[in-house]
């Protein structure tokens, strides 16, 4: 359920974009009544509309989660919080200066940031990050622990290397495509490391 929580603002980035770039004329039109006031230029071409409405859509989407926990008394995770920070940063340059760069790159901020934190938690501040968060609903050695923090920081590394890498090389619809699909990576990922980990899992001891 927190996976679909935590995907919902990429679905409907993915369906939002393809629904503008289906309707170019209802998608320029709409962009620029919403938009245009928001943009250094003042107008909104046909070209960059499907992104800039489905980049307010990821924003706006982003913002009611974070309200949405905080109203109900949810605890946000640090994670959620990053993604909202870069999302709304990026994303709001990208419709001001209409220039997809920015909302392209984000998901490799997002990952670099986060490779770069586990790195530096586990190497130079002696902690595993991993370990503190969900330490309490899974017992390992801490040799497996730092095995798992290693294939998440080898994830995020090689996440953020592949979307730069399609960011900069394939069309602003590829990209879009890319980036929605990449998101079923995780879970293949998830179930890859619960069979490289199942061996150092520990039975719950009885009472």
């Amino acid at each position: 359920m927190k996976l679909l929580f935590d995907l919902f603002p990429v679905l409907l980035f993915f369906i939002s974009y393809n629904r503008a770039e289906k309707y170019p004329e209802a998608s320029h039109k709409l962009a620029n009544d919403l938009l245009a006031s928001f943009t250094s230029g003042g107008s909104i071409t046909v070209q960059m509309a499907p992104i800039l409405l489905a980049t307010t859509i990821a924003i706006v989407v982003s913002v009611l989660q974070i309200a949405y926990l905080f109203l109900r008394k949810k605890k946000i995770d640090i994670m959620l919080w990053v993604a909202f920070f870069i999302v709304t940063v990026f994303g709001g340059l990208t419709i001001y200066l209409q220039n997809d760069f920015f909302i392209r790159i984000k998901l490799t901020i997002i990952y670099w940031l986060f490779a770069a934190g586990f790195f530096i938690g586990e190497y130079f501040l002696k902690k595993n990050f991993l370990k503190v968060t969900i330490g309490s609903e899974i017992a390992m050695p801490d040799h497996a622990w730092k095995t798992l923090n290693q294939l998440w920081i080898g994830y995020f590394a090689l996440m953020g290397a592949a979307n730069l890498y399609v960011a900069l090389n394939y069309t602003q619809s590829e990209w879009v495509s890319y980036k929605f699909y990449s998101f079923f990576a995780l879970p293949v990922f998830l179930i890859g490391q619960s069979f490289v980990l199942a061996k150092y899992m520990e039975e719950p001891k009885s009472e």
